[in-house]
């Protein structure tokens, strides 16, 4: 199979300088695997409600002023509602997918029933209420059964494992950290789970690189790639940048967007991106040397497979 890797931004905003971070990362381990490796770029815009409207290009265009130019025409989500439906019909038709009727309230009194609360970062643990049933109430989304409906014991079911590539072992019991998941929001919108999951086995996505925040959604993923039937990938997830507060660098919290104008501007935004990873600085005057020279410290720091 062709190594394959992906940069999967969502146009809810310009690029900052911990987005291009991850579109970094994800560019040199594909180009640390030689001259066959693939890099795609794909829109995560199916949540349409936040994203806006010409930002996929706008984000586009900042990739390729850092010299980040995908190998074949970027994917984007809202072209795609056909597959994702068809993976979530396919989970119905095996007992792993079920409509629920409760709102977070229900959620959140179901968990404080049994002595449980919801911290505002935390996850809110699904407690299973609709698993058999709507109970009267009208469907307000499509969840993901954890663990076979036939076999809710099994904690081979639910209790994954995984090694990632920069943080090493992972573990985690989805069942107890996480519940039964969503998969298609009651306003319409897919979820980001089965989304990203089917578009990175349509694609031939062999290598997920991104941001060590999302790293607490591989468990979740790896569980609907085996349901599906699809092959999981390597997965690596890289430092976060980090703003003022000590909070991760997004968008949500006032990320300043990149100033990619001119050609210096875009190398020097790299280069801070490259340091971010624990690459050298580049004593290269271009983006397209500082990238070809930063290949090679990557492929002997993040062990890429040749």
């Amino acid at each position: 199979m062709t190594p394959t890797g992906r940069f999967a931004p969502s146009p809810t905003g310009p690029l900052h300088a911990g987005s291009l971070v991850a579109a970094l990362a994800s560019w040199l381990d594909v180009r640390a695997r030689g001259p066959q490796a693939r890099w795609l770029v794909r829109i995560e815009d199916a949540d349409t409600e936040r994203c806006l409207p010409g930002l996929g290009e706008h984000i586009l265009g900042q990739l390729a002023a850092c010299g980040l130019v995908p190998d074949d025409t970027p994917v984007w989500q809202t072209q795609r509602t056909a597959r994702y439906q068809a993976a979530l019909d396919a989970l119905i038709a095996t007992d792993r997918a079920y409509p629920c009727g409760c709102s977070r309230k229900d959620i959140d009194a179901a968990l404080a029933a049994r002595g449980m609360t919801h911290t505002r970062h935390g996850e809110r643990v699904y407690p299973g209420t609709c698993r058999h049933g709507l109970q009267g109430k009208p469907a307000r989304a499509w969840r993901f059964a954890v663990d076979p409906l036939a076999a809710p014991s099994d904690l081979s079911a639910h209790d994954v494992q995984w090694t990632d590539r920069r943080l090493g072992p992972q573990r985690q019991d989805v069942a107890a950290e996480v519940g039964d998941f969503v998969l298609r929001r009651a306003d319409g919108p897919w979820a980001y789970q089965l989304a990203v999951v089917v578009d990175d086995a349509d694609q031939g996505v062999t290598d997920v690189v991104r941001g060590e925040d999302l790293a607490d959604n591989t468990a979740r993923q790896i569980l609907l790639q085996r349901a599906l039937g699809l092959p999981t990938p390597s997965y690596l997830h890289t430092p976060l940048v980090l703003a003022p507060d000590g909070q991760k660098l997004s968008k949500q919290n006032g990320a300043t967007p990149l100033d990619l104008g001119t050609p210096a501007a875009a190398l020097e935004a790299l280069d801070r991106a490259a340091q971010a990873l624990g690459l050298p600085a580049t004593p290269a005057t271009t983006t397209a040397d500082a990238l070809a020279g930063w290949v090679g410290p990557w492929r002997h720091l993040y062990n890429s497979r040749p």
